[in-house]
């Protein structure tokens, strides 16, 4: 695995002025999307805790302050973590009930079986009697059942229940869980440079009427190492104002995708990757530029 840059390794290398243009005009309309099997509408872009918040020393906890407050503040809702995120669960429970936050947030949160005991650990560590968003995690047979997780959502302990896997070759597992259980949710592995999901993921979740979470929307830094010492191209300044808007409006521009859960332990970018759900998206033959853009990288 390629060593992950962060944002802020990236600025040391390219300088600031290469990390983002002048951010595009600040607008009262914030993109949110439509949960399928509800209707209700979330913010598209929120937070994701894995391998950032996986310590619960007070640097972590100062860090997770900081980001679900801007998060708050600047329209986000939709928080995801999972119980194997080491005390991700933990730091983000104690900051959203310490803050009194919670009904401002939509927690997200994943188990790796329907173990009662795995989900009473997990509500205990977040401090809340119920999450919004229950999900299986890393599914990788094509038997895998969502019975508990239907028992559990039809006893208000979640609101939605889901499936998840950035592992491509678990796919076809995925595809037959979807279509078996169709579950309110699935979260996969897609990114500008990432694109199998849509092919298989996302036409199957727009047919069982799933939302889309889409992990890893920057490739665990992968895309920022690629546009090391670059400006973003003119064609782009109209809809994106950083780099990370770029890719992250790339996915949302997808319709299917309900909302981009981009990991970080820093406030300023957490601000910036909500500039994403402000101003225009990109469209179908921009999209394809783009594309051809980072292929020519």
């Amino acid at each position: 695995m390629n060593t992950v840059l962060t944002r802020r390794e990236f600025a040391a290398f390219a300088g600031a002025s290469l990390l983002a243009r002048p951010a595009l005009a600040q607008t009262d309309t914030l993109l949110m999307r439509a949960i399928p099997s509800s209707g209700e509408l979330v913010p598209a872009v929120g937070l994701g805790t894995a391998r950032i918040f996986d310590n619960a020393n007070e640097a972590t906890r100062a860090k997770a302050a900081a980001v679900v407050q801007a998060l708050v503040a600047n329209g986000g809702r939709v928080i995801d973590t999972a119980s194997t995120y080491g005390d991700a669960e933990i730091v983000m429970g104690a900051e959203i009930a310490g803050s009194g936050l919670r009904d401002k947030i939509f927690i997200a949160t994943k188990l790796e079986s329907p173990d009662p005991s795995e989900l009473k650990r997990s509500l205990n560590r977040l401090k809340t009697a119920k999450v919004d968003l229950l999900q299986l995690h890393n599914v990788e047979k094509r038997s895998q059942s969502l019975a508990k997780f239907k028992e559990w959502r039809s006893q208000g302990i979640c609101r939605y229940i889901g499936v998840t896997s950035t592992f491509h070759r678990d796919f076809p597992a995925v595809e037959a869980v979807l279509r078996r259980e169709k579950p309110d949710f699935v979260q996969i592995d897609y990114s500008l440079d990432v694109r199998e999901a849509e092919k298989r993921i996302l036409p199957l979740a727009a047919e069982v009427k799933a939302g889309v979470l889409t992990a890893i929307p920057f490739g665990n830094g992968r895309l920022f190492r690629a546009v090391r010492g670059q400006t973003i191209p003119d064609w782009a300044s109209g809809f994106a104002g950083s780099w990370a808007q770029f890719f992250l409006k790339y996915l949302l521009a997808d319709t299917r995708v309900t909302a981009v859960i981009p990991g970080t332990g820093d406030a300023k970018h957490m601000i910036d990757n909500l500039g994403a759900m402000r101003g225009p998206l990109p469209d179908a033959k921009e999209r394809a530029q783009m594309v051809s853009f980072i292929k020519a990288l």
